[in-house]
């Protein structure tokens, strides 16, 4: 099999990726093709902002630098943020399209490293030269009509194959059958695409964290016989969203093999998302290719964690009245997340929800008369209010505090296994 690999220099995602996806292909077997393109111009295909991260959130954003800083620290790699980024990198990437295919992961690794490691400008022509120039390519080439050419092609072949960022990889089979993944953080979906299903588990899939599960790593920072009965664990949730019903199959089953409590916290999310600037439903606010993607991410992630998953055919959800519900009884949380989505039934009334409560035991009458107490409604808001203080930016985000240590947040249903590496002890120079 081929794996074709997109990337353009200026992301440090697509820079973290490039250090191991030869690796990865060498596992599987498959031969990887690097593929530069240029991200802004695979922005203009999809008529999408030329800078993403303008348009975030000033919580968002931030998390977004700790995620980056934690996923080179998980793997060890070196990364410096540039003096000014994004620098530009037309001609850094017309350099790799120059370049013949045998030296063009060479020359990328010397540009990914002058970017995000050295602090060269690689937007200088002098400094780019004297890159290009070591590796046996002439300048020249950089600005041929050959090179301008051949990265416009390879840009609109990304787009054509449904890439909108990068890193992006198309697993290309010898039926002529492809896939399409994006994200340094996908590369276990990979992996799992080429053959290798078995490599990863449901319940910690990410390979840098397989580096941490020795002894030694962990628990030269939490050492035997600290106790975990003083670390909080707090899980930020709202039922509206896919994500933290993904989130909630698994952070049980993590819980218990790390010793710890989970701490349930429902928050009305749209609140969350009004408070910080955020549109009620990102995933309407994505272009097609996007939002395409998206949907498929959330069905590979459930077939990776072994749970069952139907978009429901009411969505958005309005969730205010099972998030009170589950503040005045949190044993009903799975019992309403499976309502939704696998089940497909409407939570959003006293009559819809309560039949679901009472099939599970529930006193449903007592409990949404309770959701309705001044207390429960004030707890709902107090936990939202709690989340943007703590600089959430989405659900599910689970917070690790520690003795000693300040609060680690972590977004995203497909950062749980990070989160519980904080909770054995392990933590990224920037949470320190």
């Amino acid at each position: 099999m081929e794996l074709r690999f997109y990337y353009d220099v200026v992301c440090p995602y697509a820079y973290l990726a490039s250090t191991r996806v030869e690796r990865l292909a060498a596992r599987c077997g498959a031969t990887v093709r690097w593929r530069p393109i240029l991200l802004g111009g695979l922005f203009r295909e999809h008529n999408a902002t030329q800078n993403p991260g303008a348009e975030m959130s000033a919580a968002r954003a931030r998390l977004n630098i700790l995620d980056m800083h934690r996923w080179a620290s998980l793997w060890g790699v070196p990364l410096q943020m540039p003096s000014s980024h994004p620098r530009r990198t037309v001609s850094a990437m017309r350099s790799l399209v120059a370049a013949p295919e045998e030296l063009r992961p060479a020359l990328s690794r010397a540009l990914f490293q002058a970017y995000w490691v050295d602090g060269v400008d690689i937007s200088d022509r002098q400094q780019l030269d004297a890159i290009v120039r070591a590796h046996g390519l002439d300048p020249q080439r950089v600005d041929s009509d050959e090179a301008r050419a051949g990265l416009y092609a390879t840009t609109a072949e990304a787009a054509r194959a449904g890439a909108f960022g990068v890193p992006s990889y198309v697993v290309a089979r010898g039926d002529g059958s492809t896939t399409l993944f994006w994200g340094q953080d996908r590369m276990h979906l990979v992996e799992r695409a080429l053959g290798r299903a078995e490599a990863r588990s449901q319940l910690e899939p990410l390979e840098p964290l397989e580096s941490l599960a020795s002894t030694e790593t962990i628990e030269s920072v939490n050492p035997v016989g600290s106790s975990r009965d003083a670390i909080r664990v707090r899980f930020f949730h709202d039922f509206a969203s896919p994500f933290s019903y993904l989130a909630q199959t698994s952070i049980d089953a993590l819980a218990a093999a790390h010793g710890v409590t989970i701490e349930r916290a429902p928050i009305l999310l749209g609140g969350l998302f009004r408070a910080i600037g955020t549109a009620d439903v990102p995933l309407h606010t994505f272009h097609a290719a996007k939002q395409a993607y998206v949907r498929r991410d959330i069905d590979d992630w459930a077939a990776l964690r072994g749970v069952p998953l139907r978009f429901p055919s009411r969505f958005p959800i309005r969730t205010v009245l099972p998030l009170r519900v589950a503040l005045a009884e949190p044993a009903v949380t799975p019992h309403i997340y499976r309502a939704i989505w696998v089940d497909d039934r409407p939570v959003d009334t006293p009559e819809a929800l309560g039949p679901v409560l009472a099939e599970h035991g529930f006193d449903a009458r007592a409990l949404l008369e309770r959701a309705q107490t001044p207390a429960i409604k004030q707890a709902l808001r107090r936990n939202t209010e709690e989340a943007q203080a703590a600089g959430a930016c989405g659900v599910p985000t689970v917070e690790v505090t520690s003795p000693g240590r300040p609060p680690a947040l972590f977004w995203g249903q497909d950062r749980l296994e990070m989160a519980f590496a904080a909770v054995r002890g392990w933590r990224a120079e920037v949470d320190r």
